[in-house]
């Protein structure tokens, strides 16, 4: 193994001592909790985001992600060792600088690499000799290569002795209590020997165990495959529950079944549609980079094609459920209960309520919602709907609906008080399972 390098050396010592600064760029889902486990273990840190608003809300103390706590964040702040900024001249001062940004799909379904291209092209104006660069965003195998190092060593400086390059899968869950970065193993892959050494150095700080892996293009595949897994899978319980909705089966009883097995068996449960960052994304850049190569990824896109067509199927539902009650959707009072993408979080992306909500709002009907987490609509980059805000979940507000669709299953919603009040309910999440009342819902 080679000798380390000075620069090489000196951010290993700065490491060892917790002296490095290290920045995150992104200060969303993935980026803030990154933030609390490098400060948390007594690293100094910046924080940089476009968005001036998240920063004026960080500097006073204060929180926008529901499972990080504006007391947390106060705290970081009292004790001057995080830096929120939205000038990209502070990260000149970083040792490690981590990107952690969006990484959405284009209309055409291809990757959308424009927020990664940003901010290496910001990155290489300030690098400088001795500077770590990690890429933590989902992305496609070779993206770390082809992408960011063009952009970096255009500054002259060269990969594995000025400075040193990674790439480092995020396995954020927002929202899980048992999981988090400081308990989940980390896995590293570095552009050559020296950055693997550099970036496996300063994980191993805050995971519980790191994983070296050979390149960057296996741990970005790797991160493909954790959620590619997770997309197939769920796309055949959903393609298992058209099939048992059509054989008047119970899919939720069969999956109860099939889990008691020990062994070979993984439940996944059926949905209105996948959301979150990663799970709807992930498959569409393999089958991407598949195309890429002369390769066809047909299952996985088959498995991408099922579960966008979801939402539809539950529309589908509801429309004949009205007509069965002498009702169209047009001019019919439809209540969305959750547009967060899974239970109990305040992130909305990629969920599928929102494509409910269209869709129903395209055939005529008067939609409003109701979630706990997220009492205004966002504004979405793929969805365009009315500025609505979250409803009280009151018996009269639910009396006065045609229809009431369970999109999310929040730990907040009372089965028996929705089944005791709405005249129809669409469920999604097999939410009502255990209600005493059963003429008014219909599983979809």
């Amino acid at each position: 193994m080679t000798k380390p390098n000075p620069e090489e050396a000196e951010l290993l010592r700065r490491i060892a001592d917790r002296t490095a600064k290290v920045a995150v760029i992104g200060l969303g889902y993935v980026g803030l909790p990154l933030v609390r486990a490098f400060h948390r273990v007594g690293f100094d840190m910046l924080g940089y985001d476009v968005d001036k608003q998240k920063i004026d809300i960080l500097r006073q103390g204060g929180s926008y992600i529901g499972h990080l706590s504006a007391a947390e964040i106060a705290e970081w702040r009292r004790d001057d060792r995080f830096v929120p900024t939205s000038d990209m001249q502070r990260l000149r001062d970083a040792d490690a600088i981590l990107i952690c940004v969006p990484t959405p799909l284009t209309a055409g379904r291809d990757p959308d690499l424009r927020y990664v291209v940003a901010s290496t092209r910001q990155i290489a104006s300030i690098l400088r000799p001795g500077q770590l660069v990690v890429l933590e965003s989902t992305t496609y195998p070779g993206t770390t290569k082809d992408v960011l190092l063009p952009e970096l060593i255009r500054t002259g400086l060269r990969v594995g002795v000025d400075f040193f390059l990674a790439y480092s899968p995020e396995r954020e869950d927002p929202g899980n209590a048992t999981f988090s970065t400081s308990n989940i193993t980390k896995v590293v892959g570095g552009y050559d020997v020296a950055s693997l050494r550099v970036a496996s150095a300063l994980y191993r700080t805050v995971a519980p165990d790191v994983i070296d892996v050979s390149s960057c293009e296996v741990a970005e595949a790797c991160k493909i495959l954790e959620n590619t897994y997770r997309a197939v899978n769920i796309a055949l319980v959903n393609e298992m529950k058209l099939l048992c909705d059509r054989m008047g089966i119970d899919v939720w009883e069969v999956i109860d079944a099939a889990k008691t097995k020990p062994f070979g068996f993984q439940a996944f449960y059926p949905g209105p549609g996948l959301g979150g960052h990663c799970i709807p994304i992930d498959p569409f850049y393999l089958s991407w980079v598949a195309r890429k190569h002369g390769a066809d990824a047909r299952f996985v896109e088959l498995a991408g094609e099922v579960n966008a067509a979801m939402p539809h199927y539950v529309v589908g539902r509801l429309i004949d459920a009205l007509n069965d009650r002498g009702r169209a959707v047009r001019g019919s009072k439809i209540a969305i209960l959750g547009v967060a993408y899974k239970p109990d979080v305040d992130d909305p992306r990629e969920s599928p309520s929102f494509v409910l909500m269209e869709e129903l709002l395209r055939r005529g009907g008067k939609v409003t919602y109701h979630d706990p987490h997220i009492p205004r609509l966002p504004k979405m980059r793929e969805h365009v709907l009315p500025e609505l805000a979250s409803c009280e979940l009151t018996a009269e507000y639910l009396a006065a609906q045609h229809c009431v669709v369970i999109a999310t299953n929040h730990s907040a919603f009372d089965p028996e008080f929705i089944a005791a009040h709405a005249p129809l309910v669409i469920d999604t999440r097999n939410a009502l399972k255990d209600v005493k009342r059963r003429d008014n819902i219909v599983k979809a």
